[in-house]
């Protein structure tokens, strides 16, 4: 049997869920070929979403139409906003979701895709023609042909599995590995490698005593990841069909509610020698595992080699879900032996009791360099296919939803006859996250952090949809429903702006506000934009004092009363959302001007470098001028851009001005 389509996209993951709605959201005919239908978006490690970096990539993914934020939203069981006690450029979302509910969510944003369709089996090998992709074979014989494929296997490209000395061929524990694939994608002339993930012990809630832990409550806040609501991010889609799918929760049970608490608990020594004592029969000591683990998330094991004088590691007791006894035990990822790993931990108080579902473990998988790929995450070497995800050395469910709309996307717009869209480092986090894959590569699996972005400031929270929703509206994925949301909300902002720029406060109205929060009382009239410039003055504050109140009720929706009562309606709380976001964005413009302003100016001379195009593969080798190194790395990674070239390990400030020397600059 031969199938056809526009794009196909190999794996349902994060990345290739969110791959293939792009592709289908802006036209393309998409087949999305997955092992199990009934595991889509499956969260194969902690249930949750968001956290330093990662909170700001789901905002971004849903500014440029992607789904993870509203699914997020629908199936989350507490919310957090990390790094308050920061600046906003820190600020970060994070949600416990409901692993199960996560799933049918996530299965119901595919089937209300128009143009998009999955297929059940298993892609086992590439088709090519004249170096360019033109579809794929299944392990039942089928071929689907298509003028892109996008590659989002995860850790199922022959994935094996460690639990102490046993080993077994799998791409999550109970579910089977992915063979054949890396060797056609190899015979291709594409380098692949190894790396090693892990996952903790999953722990029975009633076997827990929860006395002898600390209780971690969520915030009570109608904030969400999506910048929509529920009810506006279902009318882009023409579906006649019942919603089947969870609605958004307005009484509690969703992300503006804390319904579960999590826990908090720590290793001690007992439990420190009862994991050594059985070190010698870990993987990543024994010699089973070579490949390289992800730094930023160690196995308990690694934190007690390299931390050995440590007497205790926090623990964190995280709900899988509203309806099931199931708890991830974050901190305490393992491949030490089964029993090894439940001995040690009921020497823990609160487990001493202790009985689990299934212990961690450990698992191998192949990975593609991505320095090999476009800054499309098109392959440099087979046009048409695209790579995204943990296929790429990445680690995160975020860090893959970026990559898999982005090559969506682009995968979409080739097999249209379109330009590929390129996020700019000062536009997204996603846009860093390519660029730092593209042209440093991975020597481990790569996490993002706000430190790995140069303008953060420029890159947060709040305004995911100013920098990347109209972006998307031109490339044809946001809607027009999206993009009204946008400008509506940024009228708001600019009336606000502008009511702030003109309106002068008396000391009468504003010293008694002033005086409580320990700030220099006036003297003499004031603006309110300047005043709002000072330390601990914010808008919520000036409306409970009954400045700007008729203003921010009437324009924006916003008032400082908390709403207590379960039967504010749902128009009242999304209108309330709304105000704080537009609150927050506002504020933030008003106190950190400056810092805004600077980095910009100094993201406007970098995007000079930008626009200093390399054309076609540049001779390195023959400038003696150049490094040895630079000549090497230059070489290999062939950058389209100076600003790309001056990124890239091991080329100099002085190679980069032989550079522009030797192009006439």
């Amino acid at each position: 049997m031969i199938l056809f389509y526009d794009v196909i996209v190999i794996g349902a993951g994060h990345a290739g869920c969110e791959a293939a709605c792009a592709s289908a959201g802006i036209g393309a005919r998409t087949c999305l070929v997955t092992m199990d239908m009934n595991k889509t978006a499956q969260m194969s490690c902690n249930p949750a979403v968001g956290g330093i970096a990662k909170g700001q990539i789901v905002r971004e993914v849903d500014a440029l139409g992607g789904r993870m934020g509203m699914v997020t939203d629908r199936t989350a069981i507490q919310f957090r906003m990390l790094n308050r006690s920061k600046g906003p450029a820190m600020w970060s979302p994070r949600a416990q979701c409901d692993r199960g509910k996560f799933i049918w969510e996530w299965r119901h944003q595919l089937d209300i895709t128009p143009g998009l369709d999955i297929w059940q089996d298993q892609v086992d090998g590439l088709l090519t023609e004249n170096g360019h992709v033109t579809g794929v074979t299944t392990v039942w014989g089928v071929e689907i042909r298509a003028k892109s494929v996008v590659v989002t296997a995860g850790t199922f490209l022959n994935g094996l599995l460690h639990i102490g000395r046993k080993m077994l061929p799998g791409g999550r524990i109970a579910e089977p590995a992915a063979t054949r694939l890396t060797e056609s994608i190899n015979s291709l002339g594409i380098r692949s490698a190894r790396m090693k993930t892990g996952t903790p012990v999953r722990i029975d809630a009633r076997s827990v005593h929860y006395e002898d832990m600390t209780r971690q409550d969520g915030e009570q806040t109608d904030r969400m990841f999506s910048y929509l609501d529920s009810q506006t991010f279902e009318s882009q889609y023409p579906d006649s069909r019942e919603n089947f799918a969870l609605p958004h929760s307005d009484n509690g049970d969703g992300a503006g509610g804390s319904v579960l608490p999590c826990w908090t608990t720590e290793t001690n020594r007992r439990c420190h020698e009862r994991l050594m004592a059985g070190i010698a029969d870990s993987p990543l000591y024994n010699g089973q595992i070579h490949s390289i683990g992800p730094r930023y998330c160690p196995s308990v094991e690694t934190k007690l080699m390299t931390f050995p004088d440590r007497d205790s590691h926090p623990l964190f007791l995280e709900p899988e879900g509203t309806d099931s006894n199931e708890m991830y035990l974050n901190g305490f990822s393992s491949s030490m032996p089964m029993e090894v790993q439940i001995e040690a931990l009921k020497e823990i108080p609160a487990f001493r009791d202790l009985k689990v579902y299934r212990p961690g473990y450990a698992i191998e998988y192949d990975f593609f360099d991505p320095t090999q790929l476009k800054h499309t995450l098109e392959s440099k070497i087979c046009g048409g296919l695209f790579f995204a995800g943990q296929v790429n050395g990445t680690t995160g469910y975020e860090e893959a939803a970026g990559q898999g709309l982005m090559a969506g996307l682009n995968a979409a717009l080739l097999a249209g006859g379109g330009e590929g869209l390129v996020l700019d480092r000062d536009q997204a986090y996603i846009g860093v996250l390519i660029d730092d894959l593209v042209m440093k590569g991975v020597d481990e699996p790569y996490r993002m952090f706000t430190s790995r972005a140069e303008y953060r400031i420029l890159l947060r929270q709040d305004d995911a949809d100013r920098r990347l929703t109209p972006l998307s509206y031109s490339a044809g994925l946001a809607t027009a429903v999206r993009m009204d949301c946008w400008r509506r909300k940024e009228k708001a902002i600019d009336a606000l702006m502008e009511k702030l720029r003109n309106t002068t406060v008396k000391p009468q109205e504003i010293n008694p506000y002033l005086e409580q929060i320990g700030s220099t009382p006036l003297r003499g009239s004031y603006h309110l934009h300047d005043l709002l410039a000072r330390p601990g003055v914010t808008i919520e504050g000036l409306v409970e004092h009954g400045v700007l109140r008729d203003f921010c009720a009437d324009f924006i929706g916003f008032s400082a009363e908390k709403h207590t009562d379960s039967t504010t309606s749902s128009s009242a709380s999304e209108q309330s959302s709304m105000g704080r976001e537009v609150i927050e964005a506002t504020e933030v413009m008003v106190k950190y001007d400056g810092y805004i302003r600077r980095e910009r100016e100094y993201a406007d001379k970098m995007h000079r470098l930008e626009d200093i195009k390399i054309r076609g593969n540049f001779d390195y080798n023959s400038l003696q001028s150049l490094s040895t190194e630079a000549r090497q790395k230059l070489t290999a990674r062939q950058p389209q851009t100076l600003a790309q070239a001056s990124r890239i390990p091991g080329v100099s400030p002085s190679d980069i001005n032989v550079l522009l020397v030797y192009m006439g600059r």
